[in-house]
């Protein structure tokens, strides 16, 4: 376990930060796997369906995300407050949640696939792929659970090695499954998504087992496990703004899906060129989400810890990060999109890829220069808004939620009508712009707030232990 309220900033969020980015660059690899293989070996229309699906997916399993981050923030903040029996209860009260989580999602989920796919103006030709592939992933919402709550508590109490190492184990399965369930079994993209889910739930299972036995003072006792409605309302005060804004995310990219899905008509190949570049999108960004999850377990601890100095210290060290991450990235997206696009866009397996190559690959490279030339205003979103809700702010930063909502749709629809697919370039930056300006000034403001009570809370101490000197040199003189 990692004690974030001492030692360096620079050193402490690099090394926290570099586990978490490595298992995010793997948790993106093996859900590219999926999309590769399907591109490669049916064909480019199935490739697009299973790519279309990510919005919708990110509505559910990133609200799962967010409920589980939540879960994890408060064992972070009772982790630096050196509760260990509250630590053990927080975990507890997590899992009974997390089953309530499962059941409800779950039954919420699989039978609004299909409507939402027809809102969102989903192409015949790609329906049905896409409809099949996630219902296959809502059924396994559980294993998403599962993981994400088990790798949250890992992290919150610093190790951040452990979830890595078997997010490793489950890539590497998820490759051999989607060969197995794919070309073996002839499961086709179902195969892609069954695979998806049995390993995350392998990798969930094996990374509790391993807290179980590392850790002692993380065992669950069966007095645990008592109901406490304050403390799950604690944890549903923190999770589900957190989940919210994940949704409300997710909206948004719906919205700037449904957007390019009717864009698709007039220019065709713009659905199969955002499926295949937003994947690299996905995978370039992810610097700035181990950024963000550094952020929050840093807040986190230190709030438990009220060093509050230590929070302003280690947002600007993680904003130094921001820049070199925003650098590389640029570097990534323009120096290999060509051969990364030919991985998921293969023309000779039919499908919009071998009517539309050319225009598909000069789409995929716009949409990558205009994401990556703004990814600084998308380092700045996750490093601010996941230290305010380490600190606890979950609202406020589901609101900054709201405000990238609404600068997305906007821009999906009247830009998208006013310059076509340049306009869906400039969604994502557009939203960002937003949503930081509202973060920094609230972020500021509640630093400021902490400072002067922290200042005045210092003065009255003082003050006090001043006045208790004072009466106690009049005994000491009697007693002379």
């Amino acid at each position: 376990m990692k004690d974030l309220t001492k030692g360096n900033p620079f050193k402490l969020i690099l090394l926290f930060a570099l586990p978490v980015l490595c298992g995010n660059v793997f948790q993106q690899l093996y859900n590219m796997v999926d999309t590769i293989i399907v591109g490669n070996t049916v064909n480019a229309d199935a490739l697009t369906g299973v790519g279309l699906t990510g919005p919708v997916s990110f509505l559910i399993i990133g609200f799962v995300g967010g409920l589980t981050a939540g879960f994890g923030v408060r064992v972070a903040q009772r982790y630096g407050a050196q509760d260990e029996d509250g630590v053990r209860r927080a975990i507890a009260m997590s899992f009974l949640l997390g089953i309530v989580i499962t059941v409800v999602l779950t039954a919420i989920a699989v039978p609004l696939t299909a409507p939402l796919l027809r809102l969102m103006q989903t192409p015949e030709q790609y329906f049905g792929y896409a409809y099949n592939y996630l219902f296959v992933i809502f059924c396994g919402i559980g294993a998403s659970v599962l993981y994400n709550m088990i790798a949250g508590v890992l992290r919150a109490v610093g190790d951040t090695k452990t979830p890595l190492f078997f997010l490793i184990v489950a890539a590497c399965l998820n490759v051999a499954l989607d060969f197995a369930f794919i070309l073996g079994a002839k499961m086709h993209y179902c195969g892609a998504a069954l695979a998806t889910v049995l390993s995350q739930l392998l990798s969930g299972t094996a990374c509790f087992i391993y807290m179980w036995k590392r850790y002692p003072a993380l065992r669950l006792k069966k007095k645990d496990f008592a109901w406490d409605w304050s403390l799950a309302g604690g944890h549903i005060a923190v999770g589900l703004p957190m989940a919210l804004q994940f949704s409300i995310t997710a909206i948004g990219c719906i919205v700037q899906q449904t957007a390019l899905n009717g864009l698709n008509a007039v220019a065709p190949g713009v659905v199969t060129a955002y499926a295949a570049s937003s994947k690299i999108d996905n995978l370039a960004n992810q610097t700035f989400q181990a950024l963000g999850t550094a952020s929050a377990t840093y807040a986190g601890q230190n709030s438990g810890a009220k060093r509050f100095d230590r929070i302003r210290k280690g947002t600007l060290v993680a904003m130094v990060y921001v820049l070199a991450g925003w650098a590389i990235g640029v570097a990534f997206c323009m120096g290999l999109y060509s051969p990364l696009m030919k991985l998921f866009v293969n023309p000779e397996k039919g499908g919009d890829a071998a009517i539309y190559f050319d225009d598909i690959m000069r789409y995929g490279r716009k949409y990558l220069l205009f994401q990556s030339g703004c990814y600084l205003f998308l380092g700045t979103i996750l490093v601010y808004r996941n230290a305010l809700q380490g600190m606890g702010y979950s609202l406020v930063t589901m609101l900054s939620g709201v405000t990238e909502l609404g600068a997305r749709c906007l821009t999906a629809f009247v830009f998208v009508k006013l310059w076509g697919f340049t306009g869906a370039c400039l969604s994502n930056p557009v939203a960002w712009i937003s949503a930081d300006v509202f973060l920094l000034i609230t972020y500021f403001a509640v630093m400021h707030k902490k400072r002067v009570r922290q200042k005045r809370e210092e003065e009255e101490a003082k003050a006090e232990a001043i006045s208790v000197q004072e009466q106690s040199e009049p005994c000491v003189q009697n007693a002379k």
